[in-house]
């Protein structure tokens, strides 16, 4: 006897519909599996097996063929046990087959017949509330992950014996329904750190002020106990909140990378993302014969922090020219060329030498020259161009520790880039950037026009720091934040004189 089941499956970020199509025929009891099944999907055999017996369901003892259509992709993951469980019992007479096509199904199952999460949900539910199915059976685990798309219709079950009883009629499962924007009701600005901890540092907080209103990516120089680990990791407190849409994006890569906490089915704060310098081109960037998501699509609409530059290795680091650019990567395999999203901010920290005291009145730097641009020559120019923001965070004395004067919080901060990025969105509506730091050329032209003085104030300052056509461009870009930041209509001649200023390693060329 033939059956069919629906299920699915996801391919980078994106779902795709799964036919699980099951035959038991006469012969010599097997289990076959075709459909190009990968490791976790053909150990589903084992699972499915004793997960129908354990459940006091018969099994057929003759020839089992199960085909995962459509046949030319690879299929991963664990999911499909309770699809492929269903079709069995199904094919069996077990299971009404017009029932059983109605549904989309996913979910692992344990020995016992419970049934386990699985990862990217939230993806199949929001493909599968296009697809023509009445509603989605999955695990308990992922119901309100699913639940969150609102057009899906979500049955969440516990054991493959719940579901065996819906489809037979004896048991009613009740649909998983939620308030997806609840999640942001609640208090999504609640960190344990805040900008006003911060003593002294009035330029760096300033910078990051500028570098969150306008998306721009930064680097910050300083001798070691300066501080900046210490700003990096306060960035997000004055990051605009999450839209829905963007919650959505960031939750998709979460779920699919199985890396979705249980009890946080949407992500509604930014991601803030810190590799460690030992970290390999493919977790970063992603990879693997299925090519996965790394650190930089997990960061992304957050911030990836990468502390002590220079210590990452080349390739790792040029790999980064990629997504900066484009806000997307592209992996390429001989089977499959998939692209992941990663539209991040990029905040790095560095020594200014190799022993870190170069410049630092309080100590004496050990270092020669020789290996001081050695250090520095471990960052390409073409990277270093794509840092908008490059500042100095010198180390702070004594008198700014001991004070008592508190600066800016992170709500004051915060206050006034929610107001610039309002600006920015308003002025880029209908097209497909939302920052000043994703302007193109042809976007500059039209929302970054210089007078004639300011024309001729840049062209000196282009001779003198001998500029790259990019590093202009972020010059101008920094300068149009600034303006939003002042609530000012047009770029001013204070604007561009801040935003070279941001400019430090440029300035040093002088």
């Amino acid at each position: 006897m033939l059956a069919h089941a629906k299920s699915g499956a996801t391919l980078g970020i994106d779902a795709y519909p799964i036919e699980v199509e099951v035959d038991v025929a006469q012969g010599l009891p097997a289990f076959n599996m075709v459909g190009l099944p990968e490791g976790a999907v053909r150990e589903s055999r084992e699972r499915v097996k004793a997960a129908i017996k354990n459940c006091g369901y018969p099994y057929p003892t003759q020839r089992i063929t199960v085909n995962l259509a459509p046949a030319d992709i690879k299929k991963e993951g664990s999911g499909l046990d309770l699809p492929i469980a269903c079709g069995i019992l199904c094919a069996a007479g077990a299971i009404p087959q017009e029932k059983l096509e109605r549904y989309c199904l996913i979910g692992e199952l344990s020995l016992d017949g419970s049934v386990r999460a699985a990862k990217g949900i939230l993806p199949l539910a929001l493909a599968a509330s296009k697809w023509p199915v009445e509603g989605l059976l999955l695990p308990e685990e992922n119901g309100s992950e699913a639940a969150i798309v609102e057009e899906a219709r979500v049955f969440p079950v516990k054991h493959l014996s719940e579901v065996v009883e819906f489809f037979l009629g004896n048991l009613e499962i009740n649909r998983k329904k939620i308030d997806s924007h609840s999640f942001f009701k609640s208090d999504p600005d609640h960190y344990e750190v805040d900008f006003k901890d911060v003593l002294g540092q009035e330029q760096a907080k300033r910078a990051l002020e500028v570098a969150a209103a306008g998306g721009h990516n930064v680097l910050m120089t300083g001798p070691p106990g300066s501080g900046k680990t210490m700003l990096a990791k306060r960035l997000p407190t004055i990051l605009p909140p999450l839209t829905f849409e963007e919650a959505l994006e960031t939750t998709a890569i979460y779920s699919v990378s199985g890396k979705l906490p249980s009890d946080r089915p949407l992500i509604v704060q930014r991601p803030f993302c810190a590799p460690h310098h030992t970290v390999s081109d493919a977790g970063l960037i992603g990879g693997g014969n299925v090519p996965k998501a790394g650190l930089v699509s997990l960061a992304h609409n957050g911030i990836l922090f990468m502390d002590e530059l220079p210590e990452f290795k080349k390739n790792v680091l040029e790999s980064l020219r990629q997504p900066l650019e484009d806000g997307v990567v592209t992996i390429a395999r001989a089977s499959m060329t998939l692209t992941f999203p990663a539209r991040f901010t990029l905040v790095c920290a560095q020594n200014p030498c190799p022993c870190g005291h170069l410049g630092d009145s309080r100590k004496n730097c050990s270092c020669t020259i020789n290996q001081i641009n050695r250090y520095r020559s471990r960052i390409s120019g073409p990277l270093m161009d794509r840092i908008d923001i490059q500042i100095e965070v010198p180390a702070v004395d004594y008198r700014e520790l001991s004070s008592s004067r508190a600066g800016k919080s992170s709500k004051e901060i915060k206050a006034q880039v929610v107001s610039a990025r309002h600006i920015q969105e308003r002025r880029f509506k209908g097209l497909s950037i939302h920052t000043n730091a994703q302007m193109g050329s042809k976007e500059m032209k039209t929302f970054c026009r210089l007078n004639t003085d300011q024309q001729a104030f840049m062209e000196k300052v282009a001779e003198k720091l001998a500029l790259s056509a990019r590093a202009f461009h972020r010059i101008i870009k920094i300068s149009r934040t600034i303006a939003d930041l002042a609530n000012s209509q047009d770029i001013q001649l204070d604007h561009l004189a801040e935003a070279i200023q941001y400019r430090s390693l440029d300035r040093q060329l002088m």
